[in-house]
C-alpha cells in the first residue's frame, strides 16, 4: 500500500485557486504518500472480529469479484446519477475495510432487509419521539427549507447549535451526532447494508433518490421502512449513489474543486460526513491563502479513501 498516483494536473492544482467559473479538477490519486493513521475505533473493532483490514478488503473484493449481478447493479445506478462507478465501489470497500466484514453473498443483506420488516423500531430519544422533536420551536426556521436534503441539513445544524451536549426544557442531551442520538434505536455508531448508511443520511437523500430513481420517499415516522432501505441493495445503492453525487457537487459548486474523477476523495466524504460544511470550510481556507499569497490547499483524503486510491487500479479491474 505505497504506491502514489500523483498526475502532472493534480501537482499543478496545488498551486492553483479555484475560481468560481471553473472548477479546478483533481485527478485521481492520493496527496499523502502514507496511508494516514486508521483511527483506533477501527483498529480495535477488527482485532475485536481476529481480523485484519487486508483480510476484511479481500473479503469484499471477493463479493465484488464473484458477484457479476451486483456489478451491474452498481453500473447501472452510477450511471442513472452520472458518476464513475468507482465511487460507489469506493464506499463500499471503505466501508467494509474499515467498518464491518462483508457478508460473503448479496442475498444475505436481501434476507437482512424482510427480517426489518417485522421489528418494532422507534427513532427517538429517552421517550421523546423524532417527529415530536422537530416539532420545538428551534426548529421552525427549517419549515420553509424545500427539499429533504436541505430540511434535514438545517434539522442537524439545529441540534448541533441547541441541543447538542445541552439541557433544554428539562431534557440532558449528549454531546453527540443527532444521526447517533436519535436514528440509531440499537446501538451507538450503528449502520447497516452493503453501503453502511446511516438513517439520517437516508432521509436526507430521501427527494433526490424519488426524483432520479422513482422510489419511495422516506418518513422519520417510519423507521422499519428506512432501515428496509438501507438493507436492500437494490434500494440502497441509490441512496449510495445520491450521497456520492451530494459530495460531488458540493465540492465543485462551494469549493470549485472538480473531485468527480477522485474515488478516494468521495469516499472520504462518505465516510465523514458533512460535505457542504467540509466544502465552505475549504472555500474559506482557500480565500484566506489567496488573499496571503500562498497556494491554494487540495481536498485530503482519509486514511479510508487512501485506500481507495492505493487499490484503484485493481478496483477498476471488476468492472
Amino acid at each position: 500500500m505505497k504506491r502514489v498516483f500523483f498526475s502532472a494536473f493534480l501537482l499543478a492544482a496545488a498551486f492553483a485557486v479555484p475560481q468560481a467559473s471553473a472548477a479546478t479538477v483533481v485527478a485521481a490519486g492520493n496527496v499523502h504518500a502514507e496511508q494516514p493513521d486508521v483511527p483506533g475505533a477501527s483498529s480495535k473493532r477488527t482485532k475485536a472480529g481476529k481480523t485484519t483490514f487486508d483480510a476484511k478488503y479481500r473479503k469484499v473484493y471477493a463479493l465484488l469479484q464473484n458477484d457479476a449481478d451486483l456489478r451491474g447493479k452498481i453500473k447501472t445506478v452510477a450511471r442513472a446519477y452520472g458518476i464513475d462507478p468507482m465511487h460507489i465501489v469506493g464506499a463500499i470497500v471503505g466501508e467494509h475495510t474499515y467498518n464491518v466484514d462483508a457478508y460473503d453473498r448479496l442475498q444475505t443483506y436481501y434476507v437482512k432487509a424482510v427480517s426489518y420488516l417485522s421489528s418494532k423500531l422507534r427513532f427517538a430519544y429517552e421517550g421523546e419521539d423524532i417527529s415530536d422533536f422537530i416539532k420545538r420551536p428551534e426548529f421552525a426556521d427549517c419549515a420553509g427549507k424545500s427539499g429533504s436534503y436541505e430540511l434535514w441539513e438545517c434539522r442537524e445544524r439545529v441540534w448541533n447549535q441547541h441541543f447538542r451536549g445541552k439541557t433544554v426544557g428539562g431534557t440532558s442531551f449528549p454531546n453527540d451526532r443527532f444521526s447517533a442520538t436519535f436514528f440509531q434505536p440499537f446501538y451507538a455508531g450503528q449502520t447497516f447494508g452493503i453501503g453502511q448508511l446511516n438513517p439520517l443520511t437516508a432521509l436526507q437523500m430521501s427527494d433526490e433518490v424519488h426524483t432520479v430513481s422513482g422510489l419511495p420517499r422516506l418518513d422519520e415516522k417510519d423507521p422499519n421502512a428506512v432501515y428496509k432501505t438501507i438493507m436492500d441493495p437494490d434500494l440502497t445503492l441509490p441512496y449510495v449513489a445520491a450521497t456520492l453525487k451530494t459530495s460531488i457537487d458540493a465540492y465543485r459548486n462551494i469549493a470549485g474543486f472538480d473531485i468527480s474523477q477522485n474515488p478516494g476523495l468521495t469516499a472520504t466524504l462518505y465516510n465523514v460526513g458533512s460535505p457542504e460544511a467540509r466544502a465552505y470550510a475549504l472555500k474559506a481556507e482557500n480565500e484566506r491563502r489567496q488573499a496571503a499569497g500562498e497556494p491554494a490547499k487540495l481536498p485530503e483524503e482519509n486514511y479510508y479513501g487512501w485506500l481507495v486510491n492505493d487499490r484503484l487500479s485493481e478496483l477498476q479491474a471488476l468492472f
